[in-house]
């Protein structure tokens, strides 16, 4: 079976949102780490580094103040939208504390908030969403364990899967950035993604082996000498990729390639947004950068459903009991926390007082 994908007018509104989440949701330079070790070679050097995107929210509020004002109407709409800091209280507990993190390098982001900074220091347990990431080493060689998760198994190779102009634009895509198709044909394309959807800046400061936020977190809390803990395996983490149908992830591998230099725009703009805790803003902010495009939202929800509402439910299930020990300092992806479904609003139904620092 081959999939036509066909080129659209609207891909940076489908798959900016799409890789956003990604970005936002999982260890996407693990991935990259990963993908590098799978070519043995290094997807950017130091000289790669300078990052040069530009923010796409003053570009919108500049050129069309009406959907601007949409975005920013809608992003007020979202509960629990303002903020990346929380307080967790319950009735005879120490407070916790609640960070929406940025899986990121940006030396912005590794600069901790002096609340947030104070509250981890304090912290007898830290929870961050996969202990794994502690030791990259372990964590690359639990994934190769389970080579269905990064691997086509079954003899299936990307160009299988492709109509022929599709494959060439595939092929050119990554041409363009170094990677031959051929030595990437039997990689799950969310694995191709990982590595080609993050700026050349993100790759270069990671081979120079900087930490990213949550596992510098977690790194300075072992140092330390505070215990910590995680909420899910890198393994399940994929598995949810995993679960969502092929066809979408060649969807997005190719829209990503499309997108080039524009990704550094979207990382920048959601960087801007992270700093600023406007979190709500996010989505509904990309949303109106172009116009919709109504074949991507079934695709979408099952993406959002898969990959952040049901890991947000194990998540809260799963912090539940460490927070009862109070004092924990919890770090989560800044866009599980938001909405009815987002984490702030499932610990709240498990009986904590979650309310927003400034």
């Amino acid at each position: 079976m081959t999939t036509s994908i066909g080129r659209r007018t609207s891909f940076l509104a489908a798959s900016g949102n799409l890789l956003l989440w990604l970005i936002a949701a999982f260890h996407m330079l693990l991935l990259a780490a990963l993908f590098v070790a799978f070519l043995a070679a290094r997807p950017a050097s130091a000289e790669d580094g300078a990052c040069t995107g530009r923010n796409l929210m003053i570009d919108l509020q500049q050129s069309d103040p009406t959907r601007y004002a949409e975005a920013v109407k809608e992003a007020e709409a979202v509960p629990n939208g303002k903020g990346i800091f929380w307080k967790i209280e319950k009735a005879g507990l120490a407070p916790s504390w609640l960070l929406g993190s940025m899986h990121v390098t940006d030396p912005r982001v590794l600069a901790l908030p002096p609340r947030a900074k104070a509250a981890h220091d304090a912290a007898d347990t830290i929870i961050i969403e996969s202990d794994e990431i502690l030791d990259e080493r372990k964590a690359t060689a639990a994934l190769l364990a389970r080579p269905e998760l990064t691997m086509f198994t079954d003899g299936t190779t990307i160009d299988k899967l492709l109509s022929t102009e599709d494959y060439k634009r595939l092929e050119a895509g990554l041409k363009q950035r170094g990677i031959p198709l051929s030595a990437v044909s039997r990689m799950r394309p969310w694995m191709i993604s990982s590595a080609v959807a993050l700026p050349a800046c993100e790759l270069a400061r990671k081979a120079k082996g900087v930490q990213f936020l949550d596992q510098k977190i977690a790194t300075d809390a072992v140092a330390e000498g505070k215990q910590v803990k995680g909420l899910e395996t890198l393994a399940e983490q994929i598995q949810a990729m995993a679960d969502l149908p092929v066809e979408f992830h060649m969807k997005s591998l190719i829209e990503t390639l499309e997108l080039g230099d524009k990704m550094s725009d979207v990382v920048e703009t959601m960087t801007d947004l992270y700093l600023s805790g406007d979190i709500g803003m996010t989505m509904p902010m990309l949303k109106t950068v172009t116009p919709p495009n109504e074949d991507e939202a079934g695709d979408y929800a099952a993406f959002e459903q898969r990959v952040i509402l049901d890991r947000n439910k194990v998540m809260a299930e799963r912090a539940a009991p460490i927070l009862d020990g109070g004092n924990v300092f919890m770090a989560v992806g800044a866009l599980h926390l938001p909405g009815q479904g987002g984490v702030i609003e499932l610990l709240r139904k498990q009986g904590f007082k979650v309310t927003a620092v400034n």
